[in-house]
């Protein structure tokens, strides 16, 4: 399984960029295949929780979030890491799930009753960015994926996991089925325990 790590995948989407497939392209192609995936790992499905984190994996969150949505699964997205996203790309993809109707709020004890009857739970907090240890936003996220009875699929690396080393932080989420995009991270080998099933989606790049 060919890997690169978070930095030469930064590379790499900046030089796809260049060549003319947008970062919100690839958003969009990423969400597109994780969607799929996840109507496929969970065909019998008809409610999600899509945890969203500020960065750009929550932005695939979003793009998810919408395609759940217009497939007929009752959707909620439970933002960890405040109101709004930080990355435009993420604030437009927050802006089309909104106008949709998706049901867009801060994790309360509403969310937590929707998350524990969820059948699908999609990680979407943390990125390859991630080091160090979870804010409390995303432990407490974590902690409601690994509570509740639903089928965990996390985008890219579960979010707890360091993307180039490896390691898991207290509390990482237990993903079933990880998703990544273009090409496997050192962290799918390095702590596979964590990532559950991997596997790796085309979203166009073409190097």
């Amino acid at each position: 399984m060919t890997q690169v790590t978070a930095a030469q995948m930064k590379q790499i989407e900046q030089a796809a960029n260049a060549g003319g497939l947008s970062y919100l392209q690839m958003m969009e192609n990423a969400g597109q295949a994780a969607a799929q995936l996840a109507l496929k790992r969970c065909p019998a499905a008809q409610t999600a929780a899509v945890f969203c984190g500020k960065g750009n994996n929550g932005g695939d969150g979003f793009v998810v979030a919408r395609l759940l949505h217009q497939a007929g699964l009752q959707v909620q997205v439970i933002l960890t890491d405040g109101p709004r996203p930080a990355t435009p790309d993420a604030l437009t993809n927050f802006q089309r799930a909104s106008a949709r109707g998706i049901v867009i709020r801060e994790n309360n004890d509403e969310a937590d009753a929707f998350i524990r009857s969820a059948d699908l739970l999609v990680d979407a907090v943390c990125g390859t960015g991630f080091h160090g240890e979870l804010r409390p936003g995303a432990a407490q996220a974590a902690r409601q994926m690994k509570e509740a009875p639903g089928f965990v699929l996390a985008l890219d690396i579960p979010s707890g996991v360091e993307c180039d080393t490896g390691r898991v932080a207290e509390g990482a989420v237990l993903a079933d089925c990880t998703v990544t995009f273009h090409a496997a991270k050192p962290c799918h080998t390095l702590a596979a325990r964590q990532c559950g099933d991997i596997v790796v989606a085309d979203i166009g790049i073409r190097l």
